[in-house]
């Protein structure tokens, strides 16, 4: 699968942009704020229908236009698509694929599908388990419309659940018990997909990491929940409410489930997310994300397209020489200041653009 033509239309600091791509490299150079992460997310927006960058559609419109377009020509197997996204001031968004409307945001998922690498993705080492589980949601959901359709499901019961946590009305007691079975209904298929997902990233991680690191470290992914070692994983949830419900009721809110989950992430059998080093956390960031890369092949049979948004600059040579390595057969786009040093070690055939007073220039 690769991007053949890129189209945008008032999008943030682009008026108009045509691109024609090659189906192998990319490389966006400029001084910073220029736009350069702007086109990358462009071509994220088309996958999700949503920025990596805020959840506030209105900051893609140019600052002075009421609309903005953008359209992606795709090839893959085994019919091309055309994804066209329209999106107005007031929150309408429109989404085209082959020139049919589509209803539903989940009819997009996995149409087209992007792993994307960003120097924000430290967060999913460094930082809270929220941004490990919207990790996880985000790859399952471009995998599996149904797991889409289970965490939306879940997240309205929790939402449900917590609100009569707090306003804790007459007869809320056996109310309880209702969202309590529809939490562990819909729970169990989120923990099912999400440890799947985890082995895989084992599967994968461990091969990826040792010849990152040239054997030196071994990293292992643990998924972390109440019901990770049950053998029947909705009666373990539907126990852990149960448990819990003294201390919900207390508190006003829900205190277990699988939006309370996590995973480890260990290097040499030591937890990374609080004692690995800042290369170590990028190192294992690119383990994870190439292993994502390897997931999507294996499920749909083709690689997803590769986004690189200045991530280069921040790694040594050893993992800038396995990422550019790494990518033959994988449409991939790199943003960078300056290319010193990356084409060396590309296999592919590479087109380089220049991004500089809102104006994108092929170079070669």
């Amino acid at each position: 699968m690769y991007i053949k033509k890129l189209h945008l239309i008032n999008y943030r600091n682009y008026e108009e942009l045509k691109l024609e791509l090659n189906r192998n490299v990319n490389i966006f150079i400029g001084d910073n704020a220029q736009g350069k992460t702007n086109i990358l997310e462009s071509i994220y927006f088309c996958s999700l229908g949503k920025s990596h960058r805020t959840n506030r559609d209105k900051e893609l419109i140019n600052w002075n236009k009421d609309r903005t377009f953008v359209s992606l020509h795709i090839s893959k197997i085994p019919l091309d698509k055309k994804i066209d996204i329209s999106l107005l001031k007031d929150g309408k968004k429109g989404i085209v694929i082959n020139n049919i409307k589509i209803n539903k945001l989940s009819e997009l998922l996995g149409v087209f599908n992007v792993v994307m690498f960003s120097p924000e993705d430290l967060k999913i080492v460094k930082d809270s388990p929220s941004f490990r589980r919207r990790f996880l949601d985000i790859e399952l959901c471009k995998l599996s419309q149904k797991y889409f359709y289970s965490l939306v499901q879940y997240n309205k019961v929790l939402e449900e659940r917590n609100t009569l946590l707090k306003n804790q009305n007459k007869g809320f007691l056996n109310m309880l018990d209702i969202y309590d079975n529809q939490l562990a209904d819909f729970g169990e298929y989120i923990v099912k997909k999400r440890m799947h997902y985890i082995a895989k990233m084992n599967d994968f991680g461990m091969k990826i990491h040792q010849e990152i690191t040239d054997g030196k470290e071994e990293v292992s992914f643990l998924y972390e929940s109440c019901a990770v070692n049950s053998k029947d994983i909705k009666a373990a949830l539907r126990e852990e409410l149960s448990k819990n419900r003294k201390k919900d009721i207390e508190r006003r809110i829900t205190s277990s489930g699988p939006h309370r989950d996590d995973f480890a992430i260990k290097i040499n059998n030591i937890d990374t997310r609080n004692y690995g080093s800042q290369g170590q956390q990028r190192t294992v960031v690119l383990t994870i994300k190439f292993a994502s890369l390897y997931i999507v092949k294996e499920e749909k049979g083709e690689f997803p397209v590769l986004l690189l948004d200045d991530v280069l600059s921040e790694l040594d040579i050893n993992r800038q020489r396995y990422i550019l390595n790494s990518i033959v057969d994988v449409q991939t786009f790199i943003t960078c200041t300056g290319i010193e040093g990356i084409k060396d070690h590309l296999k592919q055939d590479v087109s380089l653009f220049l991004v500089k007073n809102n104006q994108v220039e092929r170079l070669e």
